[in-house]
């Protein structure tokens, strides 16, 4: 299991830093965009499109390395009062009721949605560019398919600390500003926060 586990989360990891890129190119070409609307007048008829088009790629394609790093938003008021082995039957539970189904829905749907998308070559119908998305429907499919990897790796880190009481590490290469700073308060004031 864990062989899987660190080979699924590498994967999600690969896929999620090579799009994270996308913020780079997403900034360069709105700066553009900027730039001759409001310098030279002349805004361009694409900006939008291919904006929203990096944005979405974006965040489909970073879901499974979210998911893999356990950054998804959950109920915690309540979750984090309860054991480990609480926490993981819970989550092994809604894995399989509405995670995997979800998932697959995605799979299927995005599968013929984009099908259609390529067969005609669509392409956007609010630009005057005519920019083409039948290759961004496509994510869809992709991104279904690496959350339902990542989502059988979740599932064998449940069935893990189900057995042994305690959650196996989890990978991390991010961390949250507000953790940051408060690490750093409580380097500096031996008490914690005052």
């Amino acid at each position: 299991m864990q062989r899987y586990i660190q080979f699924a989360d590498n994967l999600s990891a690969w896929f999620g830093k090579a799009f994270g890129w996308l913020v780079i190119l997403m900034t360069v070409g709105m700066s553009y965009e900027v730039m001759v609307r409001y310098l030279f007048n002349n805004p361009t008829p694409w900006a939008l499109d291919i904006s929203f088009i990096m944005y979405g790629t974006l965040f489909m394609m970073g879901g499974a390395y979210t998911l893999s790093r356990g950054g998804h938003v959950r109920g915690d008021f309540l979750y984090r009062l309860w054991s480990d082995r609480t926490q993981a039957r819970v989550d092994l539970a809604l894995y399989f009721l509405f995670f995997f189904p979800g998932i697959l829905a995605l799979i299927f749907a995005g599968w013929k949605y984009a099908g259609r998308s390529w067969s005609y070559g669509e392409v956007s119908v609010n630009s005057p560019a005519g920019i083409p998305i039948y290759q961004f429907k496509t994510v869809i499919v992709a991104a279904g398919i690496l959350l339902f990897i990542q989502g059988i790796a979740q599932v064998m880190r449940c069935i893990l600390c189900i057995r042994t009481g305690t959650w196996p590490p989890l990978d991390w290469d991010v961390e949250e500003t507000e953790t940051i700073l408060m690490k750093q308060i409580t380097e500096e004031t031996p008490h914690g926060p005052a």
